[in-house]
Formats: structure tokens, sequence, C-alpha cells
């Protein structure tokens, strides 16, 4: 079996992809020679190849920032069956560009009675939201299909099967907007849909509650920290480096509670969509300007206390092997972001300051090195958090609906 490969369209690519669409497609599925070299400027097309040959496409157009629309997706016939549609089009899905926080809607559109594009898409983890009426009643009809960009969770006493040659009952099924198409199966010797209901939740519920659980959490953190804070100042020998890094925590917390306050007032107005851009504010600050140095800070309180070298190092490594677990755990606001090589640097930096901190304090050796290593790592993760990093990765590989048990 030939040895193929995919890559990102190139203008020298533009001949070869119109005769592959050309051999492959009907006459009105072909993109004309003008959308393919947009297409391809704005990194919207991906390519297969084997011997140096174009052997499949996929090809996308972005009417605007927060929309693409997949418009064919071609293979040569005797490369087919080998995945290779499948992986263009999961490489697509990754190469669009985004020009914004949220990742654009990608929606496609597939006749009713092409198995082939249909389980392609749903596969892919798009679903059939409605039917297009082009007003042709001769021909198959037309399903707009979505890719989710969320998880939900579907309703599993609220699904029925509809034939695909069953143009009324397909369109009526799909009138409400909570049903869509999430699988295809075989009926009777012909294709059927499979029609799911969603459950619908309130996001103004939903996000009230994820408000108010935010200022409780901070207000909890910012509770401990100033008593740490408050032992800090009546300790002769706490070090005068960790009491400021207690006073930025006491300020980072301080700052993530009215961040939430923000964000429960926009809730309540209304007014815009930027309820998840100020959460992630809060979150951000509350874990790696709050927490973070609070959990750090624990063994230098606990030498101060007890004296004692040994149980103070047990406690530093058990916090710092705590911290390295919860660091690579789901939970954690790292994990929902794609890994750099500075960024596992960083995380490495984090989990290690305990060890760091309680050497440094059970031998009586300066601390403020460690202190400025400790707050310039926290800092670079917050901007890297907060400015570099836009929308949030990780989530992409789960399923995008679920059956509620």
């Amino acid at each position: 079996m030939a040895e193929w490969s995919t890559r990102p369209g190139r203008p020298a690519d533009l001949a070869p992809i119109r005769t592959l669409l050309g051999n492959t497609c009907d006459g009105e599925a072909v993109p004309s020679s003008g959308i393919l070299a947009d297409a391809i400027d704005r990194n919207l097309v991906r390519v297969a190849e084997c011997d140096g040959e174009v052997t499949g496409c996929i090809v996308a157009e972005m009417p605007s920032p927060r929309h693409v629309r997949l418009t064919v997706v071609a293979v040569r016939a005797d490369m087919r069956r080998r995945g290779m549609a499948a992986r263009l089009l999961t490489e697509m899905m990754r190469q669009i560009p985004r020009n914004t926080d949220e990742p654009p809607l990608v929606s496609a559109v597939a006749h009713a009675e092409q198995p082939a594009a249909t389980c392609l898409l749903l596969a892919a983890g798009f679903i059939g939201t409605r039917v297009l009426h082009t007003g042709d009643s001769d021909g198959a009809p037309l399903i707009h299909y979505q890719y989710k960009l969320r998880v939900e969770y579907i309703d599993p006493d609220a699904r029925h099967l509809v034939a695909a040659s069953a143009r009324e009952q397909l369109a009526e099924s799909l009138a409400p907007t909570d049903h869509a198409v999430t699988a295809l199966v075989m009926l009777g010797g012909e294709p059927a849909f499979e029609i799911a209901r969603f459950e619908r939740d309130d996001p103004a519920t939903l996000q009230s509650g994820e408000a108010a659980a935010g200022i409780a959490f901070s207000g909890s953190i910012l509770a401990a920290v100033t008593f740490l804070l408050g032992f800090a100042f009546a300790s002769t020998r706490f070090p005068d480096d960790v009491r400021l890094l207690l006073i930025g925590a006491t300020f980072s917390t301080v700052l993530s509670l009215i961040i939430y306050a923000s964000a429960s007032g926009e809730l309540a107005r209304i007014r815009s969509n930027s309820f998840g851009r100020i959460m992630k504010w809060g979150n951000v600050l509350s874990e790696y300007g709050g927490v973070l140095p609070f959990v750090i800070s624990l063994p230098v309180t606990y030498a101060q206390v007890s004296g004692d070298r040994w149980a103070t190092m047990v406690l530093a490594v058990a916090l710092a092997v705590a911290i390295g677990w919860y660091e690579r755990s789901e939970f954690s606001i790292a994990y929902r972001f794609r890994r750099s090589p500075t960024e596992i640097v960083l995380m490495t930096l984090t989990a290690l300051s305990p060890v760091a901190g309680a050497v440094l304090v059970a031998t009586t050796t300066t601390s403020w090195p460690w202190t400025a290593v400790l707050a310039a790592t926290l800092a670079c993760r917050t901007w890297l958090y907060l400015f570099h990093r836009g929308s949030e990765e990780g989530v992409a590989e789960r399923r995008r609906w679920q059956i509620r048990g």
C-alpha cells in the first residue's frame, strides 16, 4: 500500500486540486479558481499527496471571523477507505485560523442521502441541526451540520430514528431547536438518522452559580492568607520576603473577588457576552496570585512554628508532589491550554518551589532569590494565560455530546 501524507495547501496546488475536484465531484460542487486561491491564501486548504500527486483535499471558506464553512472534501477513488478524508478533516479543524478569543463556528452542508459524507461529519464531532430548503423538490434535502464547541448532554429517552428518504418527517424532527442528528444507522436495509433531543440548561442560572462559587472560594482563600499573614507579622523570625509574597497573595485574591463581583454585575445587566472573559481573569488571579503562593508558603510557616527540619522537608515534598499532580490533572487551569516547553519549565519551577523554600528557611539561608524566582514564575504564568493564550484547548479532545445516564 502506497504511503501518503498531508500538508497545508500551497498556490502550486491550485491546478492539481481543480483536476481532483473535477474528477470526483459534481460540477456544481467544484469551487471556482478564485475561491480556491483565496482559501489557500487564508490557510483554509489542506491536501493529501501520494508519490508527489495530490490525492485528496479539503477546502473551507471563512465568510466572517466567527464562521467557517467547509466547502468540499474530496479523495481520489483509488485512495478511499484509508482514513484520508477523516484525517484531512481532523487536521483542518486544528488549522482553522482564529481571529478572536472564541473559536469560530465550523459548519458544513451535506445531502441527506449521502451516507459517506454524513458519517464523516458525525465521526468528527458535527451534528445535523436543521434541514435547508433549496427549492428543489426533486433533489435530496440538504442538512446543515455544525461542529460542537461545547459539551452538552442528550436525553437518553428522547431519541428516534428517521429514514433518510423520509424528507417531510426529517424536516419535522429537526424543526425544534433542541433536536439534532447525532448518528447514522441502517434501518430496514436503508440509512436512517438518529434524532436526539439535547437538554437545555439555563445559561443565566449556570453563570450565576459559577460567579457565586468563585466569590465563595476566593473569600475562603483570602481568610486563610490573611490569617497566615497575621502570623507572619507576629513572628520575629519570619522572612521579610515571604511576608511580601503573602501581601501580594492578599492583594491578588482581593482583586479576584472584585472581578468575580464584576462578573455578577455583568450577568445582572446582560449588556454584553463578556462573562466568560471576566471569569477567566478571576480564576487565573485566584489560582496563581492567591492559592499557589499560600500553599507554597506553608512549609515556611511550619518551619517557624515547629523548628523541626525533617518534618518541614517531609511537608514540603508532600506539597510539591501534590502541586505537581494538580498541575497535570484536568482540574487545573494549565490543563485547559496546550503546553509549550516554556510552560512546562514554569510548571516544574512552581511544583519544586515548596522544597526549595523549605530548604532555604530550614538552613537559615537567604531566601530572597527563591521568592523572586517564585514571584516571577507565577507572574509569567498569569501573563501567559491572560494575554498570550486565547481560547482553551484540551476540551477539544472530548466528545461534544454525551448521553445523560
